[in-house]
């Protein structure tokens, strides 16, 4: 039962933030700490301790896996706050199932958006030059950053609330 509530508070959490991600490329705290908040107190009222440290343990590691993407500037706080709250929902091992899903359907998305611009060749380019930095211990320029009017963005909440809505039906056993 605590897997299913858990379930179904991701799911809301994701919807919500993937339509607000959508439509404005933000994810208000109000809606990533409710979840947090809403993850730690599922899982601590249902399990106990060993709840708490699940739930703690998953936010921890959503945050920690995608702060140097953050720090990169290539992720926005938003998107980084809302895998630690699906992280303190659905615990480490959930958390790295639904990010592993949205790593894939956010390079679908990313993939589809360069191909239509007609900019794959600047955006292979833009990679090695994130690349190379990375190599040098470096930032990238402001060319790649998020903070770049001309960059092509991709709603990466909308990419973790699609890979939260298979991760939990998968886990709760859903055919489709």
């Amino acid at each position: 039962m605590p897997a299913k509530l858990a379930g179904a508070l991701a799911l809301l959490l994701a919807a919500l933030a993937g339509w607000t991600d959508w439509r404005s490329r933000r994810i208000p705290n109000w809606l990533t700490m409710s979840g947090l908040a809403a993850g730690i107190a599922t899982n601590t009222i249902a399990r106990g301790w060993p709840g708490l440290r699940f739930s703690l343990s998953g936010a921890g590691l959503g945050l920690l896996l995608l702060l140097p993407f953050v720090l990169l500037r290539s992720l926005g706080a938003g998107d980084w706050k809302l895998a630690g709250a699906v992280g303190a929902l659905l615990g480490p091992s959930g958390l790295i199932d639904v990010l592993m899903v949205t790593i894939l359907l956010a390079g679908v998305m990313a993939l589809i958006v360069v191909i239509r611009m007609g900019r794959l060749r600047q955006t292979l380019g833009n990679i090695a030059g994130m690349l190379a930095a990375i190599f040098q211990l470096r930032l990238p320029g402001p060319e790649v950053s998020i903070d770049n009017p001309e960059s092509s963005k991709i709603p990466f909440g909308v990419a973790m609330a699609g890979a939260v809505l298979l991760v939990v039906a998968r886990n709760l056993g859903v055919r489709g």
